[in-house]
């Protein structure tokens, strides 16, 4: 059997080097969350327009709209998501703060039980108390994360809005393509051509994701390729329904 290889050394130099750096944030989560939404709100457009036997040219009018003020929209509300996370973390952080000035017996005592439950005892647990309340930041950094739960590091409000506001407009701007860029298409074809682009798209984002899951590539993109395929299937029937039903049949 071959040996995995691993994802890092663990040289005592490599080692010491990487505890050194600050703890990478990642916006990968508000990257795919932008990128996936884009697609499938963009591409329900279309499908929706096109069930509905509408013009191309509604198309572009909507789809451009749809794309820049719902892409905004979610960068805004992944913003002010992520601006409670910071605020929240302040808040607690100040608590937390307070409560070491007014009761340090008392926060000692909690950082004793936390412990005591992670198999620490005696000297040992005598020990690890003394070091962890020796300094402030740190003996609040630690009530934060065992008491609270919260990381270490927080995301920034900005990068998490800007990852999901590119993504969305990458991701958003590849079904209206077909109709941005006319080239002569016969009827039919921009939308086809557009179910094809867009289920690359999902596929794509869904495959990347592999990177960081162990599930495999194409489980993980046939699972966002299944997403954007029912959202679309969604638009196209409620588009064609209504189109019948208001008469246009």
């Amino acid at each position: 059997m071959t040996p995995t290889r691993l994802d890092h050394e663990h040289t005592p130099e490599a080692i010491r080097h990487r505890l050194a750096e600050d703890p990478k944030v990642s916006y990968l989560r508000d990257w795919i969350y932008g990128g996936i939404d884009g697609a499938v709100t963009t591409f329900a457009v279309v499908s929706g327009v096109v069930g509905a036997s509408l013009d191309s040219l509604v198309i572009v009018i909507l789809g451009v709209a749809n794309l820049l003020a719902d892409g905004f929209s979610m960068a805004a509300s992944n913003f002010s998501g992520t601006r409670a996370e910071v605020d929240e973390h302040e808040r607690l952080r100040e608590v937390e703060r307070r409560h070491i000035e007014r009761d340090p017996a008392g926060e000692r005592r909690e950082i004793r039980e936390i412990y005591r439950k992670k198999g620490f005892e005696g000297g040992d647990l005598d020990r690890v108390v003394e070091v962890l309340t020796a300094d402030q930041d740190r003996w609040i950094a630690t009530m934060l994360r065992e008491e609270y739960g919260l990381p270490h590091e927080v995301r920034s409000a900005r990068l998490a809005a800007l990852s999901t506001f590119s993504a969305f407009l990458a991701c958003g701007a590849v079904p209206l393509l077909p109709y941005l860029l006319p080239l002569g298409w016969s009827a039919g074809e921009p939308f086809l051509v557009s179910c094809v682009f867009t289920g690359l798209v999902f596929f794509g984002i869904g495959a990347g994701r592999s990177r960081w899951s162990l599930a495999p590539w194409w489980r993980t993109g046939l699972e966002t390729f299944a997403t954007g395929g029912i959202a679309a299937v969604l638009a196209y029937g409620a588009g064609w329904a209504l189109h019948q039903w208001l008469g246009g049949g």
